[in-house]
């Protein structure tokens, strides 16, 4: 069973930033796409930002220029540094590992911006 740790939530002011983490308990984390999904209060599970085994990276819209995914294989952990937050982005940050068929989910950090 692979476990997905996520640290780094908190509370900050808009226009603040915050650095998550989620470190993964896996061998072929160097392998496996990484993503960071959020979930508002009342609204659906959306696709935030993710990256590949060759370091690619996809980021929604909303986030673009603001947010960074990355990686550090040698620590099987992925990262997503968050700048210029807005209210908005206010939710519950979920890490996603997948590899081949395999899916895995952390169980969340809580990010709150406020204005």
């Amino acid at each position: 069973q692979v476990q997905l740790v996520e640290s780094g939530g908190g509370l900050v002011q808009a226009g603040g930033s915050l650095r998550l983490s989620c470190a993964a308990s896996r061998r072929t984390f160097s392998t496996s796409v990484m993503r960071w999904y959020r979930q508002a209060p009342e609204k659906e599970r959306e696709f935030v930002a993710q990256i590949n085994w060759s370091g690619s990276t996809y980021y929604t819209d909303s986030v673009k220029g603001r947010f960074t995914i990355s990686r550090d294989d040698a620590k099987n952990t992925v990262y997503l540094q968050m700048n210029s937050l807005k209210p908005e982005d206010t939710a519950i940050y979920y890490c996603n590992l997948v590899w081949g068929s395999d899916d895995y989910w952390g169980q969340g950090t809580q990010v709150t911006v406020s204005s």
